[in-house]
């Protein structure tokens, strides 16, 4: 019972931090990369709640979090202007991709732009699945289908079939219902279920995917373990922090691509 009770203290002396995070850096297997390098240097454990992107913003909005670490840019930079932020900084990029089935029922390798790669899709009412999720990779999805002049609804075009479930569970999904996708390359990668499915179209410029770290306004969210969260974001853009995410490979393929602002 002593030694019980010793192991109890112990643990709960363990200091520790909240990260709310995309799914995507939580499924491409990131952070068993990269946590146990910061718990080593500094001692702090990260508890990662992995969201999409709008859900992590949200919780953290209410106070539920110490910080964040999502890829919508525009909302993270308006979380900070509307006072929830305390500051954001870039971290790491990688790309979004199309996959489907290999047979390619709506013929995308054919297409120049990621546009005319949706236009087809749409076209040929091509079965597309959707996290619907209000995530980061949700909400780049909406921008590309907008910016190729479409707007399908999952309540009224039958093709476009709304998950609402996270990064990897969707690739299940689209696999199981011979569909296209957009997801992270990360987590594509890492993916193992990938059955007929394979990359379809890449390489656009409107595909890049920016990964950012949010610090919590402590005066909004006073009970926020600044210093502790402070430390992490801090790591996570030093030469030390982007070196480790720099070296995170998954079949010999690096997924992320350090690129914090000095």
């Amino acid at each position: 019972m002593a030694s019980a009770s010793i192991s109890s203290i112990a643990f709960a002396e363990t200091p520790f931090i909240i990260l709310q995070s995309t799914t995507s850096t939580q499924n491409s297997g990131l952070y068993d990369h990269l946590l146990p390098h910061f718990k080593k240097q500094t001692g702090i454990d990260v508890r990662v709640v992995a969201v999409g992107t709008g859900q992590a913003l949200r919780n953290a909005q209410n106070c539920d979090g110490d910080l964040l670490l999502v890829h919508s840019k525009p909302d993270e930079e308006e979380f900070v202007k509307a006072g929830f932020g305390a500051a954001r900084r870039n971290v790491m990029y990688n790309d979004f991709v199309v996959v489907g089935p290999k047979h390619d029922p709506a013929g995308i390798k054919q297409a120049d732009t990621v546009a005319e790669a949706l236009q087809m899709i749409y076209a040929q009412q091509s079965k597309f699945a959707t996290r619907g999720d209000d995530s980061g990779t949700h909400k780049a999805e909406l921008r590309l289908w907008k910016s190729a002049g479409l707007s399908p609804d999952a309540r009224h075009d039958h093709w476009y079939l709304d998950t609402g479930l996270g990064m990897g569970a969707t690739l299940n999904f689209a696999v199981q219902a011979d569909s296209y996708a957009i997801s992270d390359r990360g987590t594509w990668i890492a993916f193992a279920n990938k059955a007929n499915h394979k990359i379809l179209f890449e390489s656009d410029p409107p595909l890049f995917n920016q990964y950012g770290v949010v610090t919590i306004n402590a005066k909004r969210c006073p009970h926020v373990k600044q210093a502790l969260a402070e430390r992490f974001a801090s790591w996570l853009v030093s030469s030390d922090g982007q070196k480790h995410i720099g070296t995170y490979r998954r079949h010999d393929t690096q997924l992320f691509f350090p690129n914090a602002d000095r």
